[in-house]
């Protein structure tokens, strides 16, 4: 670390520098909020265990109980329907509607109603405390992701966590620190790193095709303003998938509060955490042009949107600039309230090979762009095993065009065959605390914010995650015609 950042730590620690003054402050973020983003950044509990490559006791049936049974949790439903060993035990949500439209989803599958948990803001606790319980998949809104994890680690139960996972630094140390005592896993579910293409990148990365990787770069570009505006009678989602406009007030925050999709793949295939880290970022935000503007449009012909009016809402474009130990370099983007095409960009740069997703897929060695036999070439020999298991199996259930069903089905595979996960809780911490960091350096005109080691060294000896299937690959796909009553189909 530079003298001068390690000055300007200091200095931020010690509450000296312009920041604690407010001389610096560009965003709504208030000097209490960006001094505990402070006091979180420079902590470094010692570890207690080491989750990273860590197998848990293989389970011959996995018993997941569902939190939160909107949009997102009712397509997870249906989803591990059918997948072979699984038992869907347990469905809880703040609206029984809800749990009704995910009991309809089981009985539509022939499979066995769940137990039911329908209590307020806290029936997950009752739901955590169950002995039939062995993964929690959490689904709600984001500020209940890191309180129900916390509640099932700590009642003995994995965890499966919809990104981001945590909105803080601090509760970025939480799920790390109790995945670490409990021995439960704490798994981000990060689905684009499923997709087709990231996976086949980051197979190529694994067998060196791109050489050394020098930069990566990532996205989450959408227009989110049906989102955003939608009320529960305006949409066929059970119930209201974003009832409250809680995604609203979340970007009230001026961050990247939605860095995962971008940022996992590109993780991944630099093995962040297994060979090397992120060291320190830079952020920057735009003005907001729009947003604002859509809330009081919107607000005129619905009450409920007049408490946004006004507000310091978040700007449009958002950008993290990332240096790696070695070297490499990682550029994020966030933008939900421009009108333009939806893009994850996806971009790798090494000194062999280049790869980029978003808007044109190709792949380049050199200045040449490939033609459509050498991609076909490249398909063929670098295909992950995963994709060749489950990958047509994946398409026809869906979700996001089949990256949801292969992320459900390795994770449910891992634990079956007792096998290390492929996104551990460091990862979940890694990864999520780019918001926390990107409302500090915005707050601070751009000024570059290290990133805490959640491994807290141990990213020098942990290994890559694997992409063989090696010990698992056993688990069966139920029942993938259903619509037309056809036969089944399995892996094996």
């Amino acid at each position: 670390m530079s003298a001068d950042r390690r000055s300007f730590l200091k200095n931020m620690a010690l509450g000296s520098g312009a920041i604690a003054t407010g001389a610096f402050l560009t965003s709504c973020a208030s000097e209490e909020k960006l001094a505990k983003i402070k006091a979180a950044a420079n902590r470094q509990p010692s570890m207690n265990f080491n989750m990273s490559g860590y197998a848990a006791p293989a389970l011959d049936t996995v018993r997941v109980g569902i939190v939160g049974i909107g949009d997102r949790g009712a397509g997870a439903v249906e989803r591990l329907t059918y997948i072979e060993g699984v038992e869907i035990t347990a469905l809880c949500d703040t609206r029984q509607a809800a749990v009704d439209g995910g009991q309809a989803l089981l009985q539509k599958a022939g499979l066995p109603k769940a137990a039911e948990y329908v209590d307020g803001e806290k029936g997950y606790i009752e739901m955590c405390q169950s002995d039939n319980i062995d993964l929690v998949y959490i689904v709600t809104p984001w500020e209940w992701h890191i309180p129900i994890a916390l509640e099932a680690m700590e009642n003995g139960k994995h965890t499966a966590v919809e990104v981001s996972t945590a909105r803080t630094l601090d509760e970025c140390w939480q799920i790390v620190e109790t995945s670490e005592r409990t021995r439960k896993h704490c798994v981000i579910l990060e689905n684009c790193c499923y997709d087709f293409f990231e996976l086949m990148t980051l197979n190529m990365a694994r067998q060196g095709v791109f050489g050394e990787l020098i930069h990566g770069e990532g996205a989450y570009i959408h227009d989110l303003d049906y989102w955003h505006f939608n009320r529960p009678q305006d949409h066929k989602m059970t119930d209201g998938a974003y009832d409250n406009y809680w995604r609203l007030e979340e970007n009230k925050r001026h961050a990247n509060v939605y860095p995962t999709h971008g940022l996992g793949p590109i993780c991944q295939a630099m093995n962040i955490n297994r060979g090397d880290k992120m060291d320190y970022l830079t952020s920057i935000m735009s003005d907001d042009f729009t947003l604002s503007r859509r809330i009081e449009e919107e607000a005129e012909e619905n009450p409920a949107l007049k408490q946004f009016v006004g507000a310091n809402m978040r700007g449009n474009m958002d950008i993290q600039l990332i240096k790696t130990n070695k070297g490499r370099t990682i550029m994020i983007q966030h933008d939900i309230s421009s009108p333009r095409p939806y893009s994850r960009i996806h971009m790798l740069s090494g000194t062999k090979c280049f790869a980029q997703k978003w808007p044109l897929k190709h792949i380049a060695f050199g200045h040449e762009i490939a033609d459509a036999d050498k991609m076909k070439e490249l398909e063929e020999k670098y295909t992950p095993e995963i994709v060749r298991k489950v990958g047509e199996m994946a398409k026809k259930v869906g979700g996001h065009g089949g990256m949801d069903f292969m992320m459900d089905w390795r994770l449910i595979d891992c634990l079956r065959n007792g096998l290390p996960m492929d996104m551990d809780v460091y990862d979940a911490a890694a990864w999520s605390s780019i918001t926390s960091l990107s409302e500090w350096s915005i707050a601070n005109k751009s000024n570059s914010i290290e990133v805490p080691d959640f491994t807290r060294g141990a990213w020098k000896t942990n290994k890559p995650v694997s992409l063989t299937l090696e010990g698992g690959g056993t688990t069966g796909v139920r029942n993938i015609d259903r619509k037309e009553k056809s036969r089944q189909l399995s892996v094996e």
